[in-house]
């Protein structure tokens, strides 16, 4: 793995996929409240739990649990309109476990984004 000194250090595989699991037991919980767990349901609803959340606070439940953040070059949030291109990509799950030779998954290098530890 070669660092990319434009950006953070990219967090460990296993609190990434900490983070994840975490988020989608969340949204499964709450498919499951409220439609009876449907899997387009629960796509949906990690998808925009997932935006919202990192747009507005650089992390997923999941990821703050995990001790983790998503960061831009300059080491600041994604935003907006990072957040949606990485979450849209990660739902389509290919470019999730697709990474660069920086440890990225390509839905990161897409967005501009890295996840790195903050604890």
């Amino acid at each position: 793995m070669v660092p990319d000194p434009q950006f953070p250090p990219v967090a460990g595989l296993g609190r990434r996929i900490l983070g994840l699991a975490i988020d989608w037991a969340l949204a499964s919980a709450i498919s499951a409240g409220f439609f009876g767990y449907d899997e387009m349901a629960t796509l949906g609803i990690f998808a925009l739990m997932t935006w919202i959340m990192v747009a507005t606070l650089s992390a997923t439940v999941g990821h703050v649990i995990a001790g983790l953040a998503i960061r831009t070059p300059g080491r600041g949030p994604a935003g907006p309109v990072r957040a949606l291109v990485r979450t849209v990509l990660l739902c389509l799950v290919i470019p999730a476990v697709v990474w660069g030779k920086d440890g990225r998954g390509l839905h990161d290098i897409a967005a501009g984004t890295v996840v790195t530890r903050i604890r």
